[in-house]
């Protein structure tokens, strides 16, 4: 079983109280000031993650969430929240030394890198990968395979309520108040936009149609309005990763008018 590092978490949401009882101690998060506005969200009991922070972590990774997505059809919205509290927006410990956003332990059958962290006991084994794709990947697998997630892939996929809700209820993390955090962070980030990206992806590229260059070895993209590295890749079948690597792209921030060299 998942158990998710969410489970001692907490949330602070404007003109909003809520109470955490991390270790049966009550900690109760008041709405915060307008100096302390931007220290909206506390990861992990060591880790605060400012708005800006959270923001630049979701502009990285919106693309893989959407692109998990259309894979697996699991709301971009829910792997981002769940992305954004799990690894303290990319400044967790596991993060940082594992690529782990979403705190998957070892489980009997992992045969991949692992590393050792504290959780719920000292010195338990997480898995460890070579990239974050991969851990948003690995995420997805995990909800696809066990049967106590399956009556999630019922629900509309813009329902990212209903897959909060059930993930308390399949026993994905032990906090009562995770399905509230994953909802604040969605509507707060509007995460939920990038659902309405994915659902209406396969219309919209019927009638986009950029100009495309062909070059030695693949082809160019000239950015257009309203483009993302998700609908690039879908657009010519590659990853969102290999359009990373092909043109040293480190996060997902692409202009109007750049060129992209796409190899197959």
């Amino acid at each position: 079983m998942l158990t998710a590092c969410g489970g001692k978490k907490k949330v602070a949401a404007k003109k909003k109280k809520y109470t955490n009882r991390a270790n049966t101690t009550e900690q109760v998060i008041t709405a915060p000031t307008q100096k302390e506005q931007e220290e909206i969200l506390t990861a992990t009991s060591t880790v605060v993650v400012k708005t800006n922070t959270v923001e630049e972590y979701i502009n990285v990774y919106k693309d893989i969430a959407m692109v998990e997505m259309q894979r697996y059809k699991i709301p971009a919205s829910i792997t981002l929240a769940q992305a954004v509290l799990e690894s303290g927006s990319g400044k967790g410990d596991l993060t940082l030394k594992a690529n782990n956003h979403f705190g998957i332990k070892c489980h009997k059958g992992w045969n991949g890198p692992s590393v050792t962290h504290d959780d719920d006991a000292k010195g338990e084994c997480f898995r460890k990968y070579d990239h974050p794709s991969k851990s948003f990947e690995d995420h997805s697998n995990f909800l696809t395979t066990r049967s106590r997630y399956a009556f999630l892939f019922d629900l509309k996929p813009s329902d990212y309520k209903g897959w909060a809700k059930g993930l308390k209820k399949a026993g994905y993390a032990t906090d009562p108040r995770y399905p509230n955090k994953l909802i604040s962070i969605i509507e707060r980030y509007h995460l939920y936009e990038y659902d309405k990206l994915v659902l209406e992806d396969d219309y919209e590229l019927v009638i986009e149609k950029p100009e495309v260059v062909i070059v030695s070895g693949g082809v160019t993209h000239e950015v257009q309005k309203g483009d993302t590295l998700y609908r690039i890749s879908r657009k010519y079948g590659v990853t969102v990763e290999s359009i990373q690597k092909a043109n040293n792209l480190k996060g997902t921030d692409i202009s109007i008018g750049q060129k992209l060299k796409i190899i197959k």
